[in-house]
C-alpha cells in the first residue's frame, strides 16, 4: 500500500505496511534489557498493523484527487478520536490499510496506489467508509485479527431483513471459497463477521442493528460490490499443510 518513511519523537522507522528485504550479514550483538539502549530499539523492526474489525467511525471521503493512475483522498474522521494518532499511521478505510499522511482534528490524508484502486471498492468522491485505527498492544481483540489487505472482492447476492437482523448473502471470488467455513470468521468492507452458511463460493451472515447502525454496510442491496478479508489463521494452516505435504513426499 501507500507507506512512506516516517518519523516519531522516539525512533524513525519504515512504514509498517512496506515490507523490506532482510539484510544479510549483520551481525546483531547479544542485548538484553539491562544493556539494550535507545539505538537497538531503533534498530528493531517494526510489526505490520493489525485490526481487529470492529469499526470506531463512518467516515467520508471528503476530497479525492487523482494522481495518475494513484489517488490522494482526504478522509472526514466521523468523530474518530485523532489524539492518538500520528502522521504515518495505519488506519483501516473500509478494511484497507492506509498510512495518513496528513492529518488535522478532524480528518486524515492518503495516498492510495494504482494497485490498491484496482483490487478494492468503495474509494468514490462522497462516499461513506468504515474506520478503524490500528491496535496497540493493550487493546481488546473485539472482532478477530485483521491484517488490511484486501483478499478480493464479492458481490451481495442478498440483503433482506429476518426479524429485528438482516441476512447477507455475498458472494465471494471462486480461488477465496477454501478460506470460508461456517462459524469462521471473515471481514467485509472491515468489518469483522461470523459466517453462518456456506455454499459453494457463497456465504451467509446475520447482521444485528447494531452492526447495521455502526458501519456503512446498512448501505448495501443486491449487486452492491464489497472488499473481503478471509481470516489469516485459514492461509498459515493452509501454507503449513502445502510443506508438510511436501516433506511426507520427500
Amino acid at each position: 500500500n501507500m507507506c512512506s518513511t516516517i518519523t516519531s519523537s522516539a525512533l524513525t522507522r519504515k512504514s509498517p505496511c512496506r515490507t523490506e528485504p532482510a539484510r544479510s550479514g549483520v551481525h546483531r550483538p547479544r542485548l538484553n534489557a539491562y544493556n539494550a539502549g535507545s539505538d537497538w530499539l531503533a534498530s528493531v523492526p517494526i510489526p505490520p498493523p493489525m485490526f481487529t474489525g470492529i469499526i470506531q467511525a463512518i467516515g467520508r471521503i471528503h476530497e479525492y484527487e487523482a494522481r495518475g493512475a494513484d489517488a490522494r483522498m482526504v478522509i472526514t474522521g466521523g468523530g474518530l478520536d485523532f489524539s492518538d494518532v500520528a502522521i504515518g499511521d495505519s488506519i483501516a478505510v473500509n478494511g484497507v490499510c492506509l498510512t495518513a499522511v496528513a492529518l488535522t482534528p478532524d480528518s486524515f490524508t492518503v495516498d492510495v496506489s494504482a494497485e490498491t484502486l484496482r483490487v478494492t471498492e468503495g474509494f468514490t468522491p462522497g462516499a461513506e467508509v468504515n474506520l478503524e485505527k490500528a491496535l496497540r498492544l493493550a487493546d481488546r481483540l473485539g472482532g478477530h485479527l485483521v491484517s488490511g489487505h484486501v483478499d478480493g472482492v464479492g458481490t451481495v447476492h442478498r440483503f433482506v431483513p429476518v426479524g429485528e437482523s438482516h441476512l447477507l448473502e455475498i458472494d465471494a471470488p471462486a480461488e477465496l471459497a477454501r478460506y470460508i467455513i461456517r462459524k469462521g470468521s471473515i471481514t467485509v468492507n472491515g468489518v469483522s463477521l461470523t459466517v453462518n452458511q456456506v455454499e459453494g463460493a457463497r456465504f451467509a451472515l446475520n447482521l444485528i442493528p447494531h452492526t447495521l447502525d455502526m458501519t456503512t454496510l446498512k448501505h448495501l442491496k443486491t449487486g452492491s460490490r464489497v472488499n473481503l478479508e478471509v481470516d489469516m489463521i485459514a492461509r498459515y494452516v493452509e501454507r503449513m499443510l502445502q510443506f508438510t505435504n511436501t516433506a511426507d513426499k520427500d
